[in-house]
């Protein structure tokens, strides 16, 4: 068997453990004779592994009782019109504060559902870094303050989790969910797409405060309406039950090595790593400012900027995966996510030093 070291942004690597699993239960989970991707969702197997996912995730990021736990579809894009339709509770104005692309995605969708207040945005810093809190100018009476805590593509990522007084705060974590400590009591709204720290594609995770709910837009379908999906246990129509089912056994991967805490410090000692190799020389550069720089996402660029392929194609036969950056900044991008272990970041650094000395 190959495994190269995937640095893909999402979908991104799991755990080995995890996957082992999944392939051991493939054809007949816990002797029930059937995978879980042919079980009724409202049988009593699956009932069991959703329950426990739930249970599992609530324990590790902390979830007060006072929230719901929902296992939707639809991706994170799908919520960009999901939130709205839910949060605006007969309100007309949200407030956005944009760190990158996403941020932007997210605003312009808001905006078919209400007006929308750039708060602040760092686009005159090309997306390099977080506005400062002091520069914020929010509405009182805004329904929510939309923040997305993780940039995937341009590499910028909140410190601390952001203080909107009394208006709700949703953030966009599909990037940096489970990466760390974090307090969700801070949050009216928190979602994520799976893809990158939780599971496989397909399954979306929405946290949100029970007093936010209930008062969906009128034209807002079922499958939509927050308080229809709680209600219904996140089974209003069949569930991705077997990305459910995966990220059930990542949040317990999770508890076994050290909880949130853990996997902060270990995430915390991979972009180091990183960063400071970045740092200590010239043919390297990120362009983030280095209090604001993704622990999950390390975009970063050649000094040679003709030289960017040829990189990419020794890296690949390295089995360093997935480093090219996204389209819309171009040069490279090293997605270091839970599941990648520092040994890959240490590989990818001892490849961008070989690189450097035979290129320079």
């Amino acid at each position: 068997m190959k495994r190269v070291v995937n640095f893909s942004a999402g979908p991104a690597t799991l755990p080995l453990e995890v996957l082992q699993q999944v392939q051991a239960e493939l054809l007949d989970w816990q002797g029930s004779g059937m995978s879980v991707m042919e079980m009724s969702h409202r049988g009593k197997e699956f009932m069991s592994i959703a329950a426990a996912a739930e249970a599992d995730l609530r324990e590790v990021a902390g979830i007060p009782a006072n929230y719901k736990v929902l296992f939707l579809q639809g991706g994170a894009t799908g919520q960009f019109s999901f939130i709205p339709m839910n949060l605006l509770r007969g309100k007309t104005g949200v407030d956005f504060v944009l760190t990158g692309d996403w941020g932007k995605k997210a605003a312009k969708e808001a905006a078919r559902h209400a007006t929308v207040n750039v708060a602040a945005t760092s686009a005159d810093a090309k997306f390099t870094q977080v506005p400062d809190r002091a520069s914020w100018k929010l509405d009182p009476n805004a329904a929510y303050v939309h923040v997305t805590s993780n940039e995937t593509i341009h590499g910028v990522e909140f410190a601390a989790d952001p203080d909107t007084g009394a208006v709700p705060l949703v953030a966009d974590m599909s990037s940096n969910i489970l990466s760390r400590p974090f307090d969700v009591s801070k949050y009216g709204l928190i979602y994520a797409g799976a893809q990158k720290n939780i599971g496989p594609a397909g399954l979306t995770i929405v946290v949100v405060r029970d007093d936010l709910i209930g008062q969906a837009a009128p034209l807002t379908p079922g499958i939509f309406d927050y308080q229809q999906m709680a209600d219904s246990e996140s089974m209003l129509n069949t569930p991705p039950c077997f990305a459910w089912y995966v990220s059930g056994l990542v949040f317990k991967w999770i508890k076994a090595n050290g909880g949130l805490a853990g996997v902060g410090e270990r995430n915390a000692a991979k972009a180091k790593l990183l960063y400071d190799y970045i740092d200590s020389q010239d043919f390297y550069r990120n362009p983030v400012a280095k209090a604001d720089r993704s622990r999950m996402n390390v975009p970063f660029t050649l000094a040679n900027a003709e030289l960017d392929a040829e990189f990419l194609k020794g890296a690949k036969a390295a089995d360093l995966d997935g480093l090219k950056g996204h389209r819309s900044v171009g040069g490279m991008r090293a997605s270091i996510y839970n599941a990648m272990p520092i040994e890959g970041v240490q590989q990818l650094v001892d490849y961008m030093k070989e690189f450097a000395r035979t290129r320079a």
